[in-house]
């Protein structure tokens, strides 16, 4: 009679501990982790006399300006000034009842105003509204 060897190696890899350390690794990155949110440039508005709200805000694009020079087109940092005309221009193209809104610092110099204006005139982006704290 013969007897059938016994000599086979197992070739699997022991998975049993695995769920304890994915939860930990998990546990670790969930406390260890810090989740920043961008909340556009801080901008330091006139006051004004009078003031209108607009109605709808799907029609409406804001641009943000501050004294450094940073401009912000709907939460998105554009580079330069010149950058501008190319990222209102397919605005202005899908809509053309859409109304810039602009929010520019209080101590912003005119000429980078009216480098804004000139941008928005060449893009097409004729409807521009002021915005303002209400005071005074």
């Amino acid at each position: 009679m013969k007897f059938a060897k016994k000599s086979k190696v197992s070739q699997e890899i022991p998975t049993a501990s695995m769920p304890d350390i994915v939860f930990m690794l998990l546990l670790f990155f969930m406390v260890t982790t810090v989740f920043r949110q961008f909340s556009g440039l801080p901008v330091d508005l006139p006051s004004a006399r009078k003031i209108e709200k607009l109605d709808a805000k799907k029609n409406v694009a804001n641009i943000w300006a501050s004294v450094d020079g940073e401009i912000s087109v709907d939460d998105k940092i554009v580079e330069d000034v010149k950058t501008l005309r190319l990222v209102m221009h397919p605005k202005v193209a899908e809509n053309p009842r859409l109304i810039t809104s602009l929010k520019i610092d209080r101590g912003t110099p005119m000429h980078f105003v009216t480098d804004i204006h000139q941008e928005l005139r060449e893009a097409g982006a004729l409807r521009v509204n002021y915005c303002a704290k209400s005071g005074l």
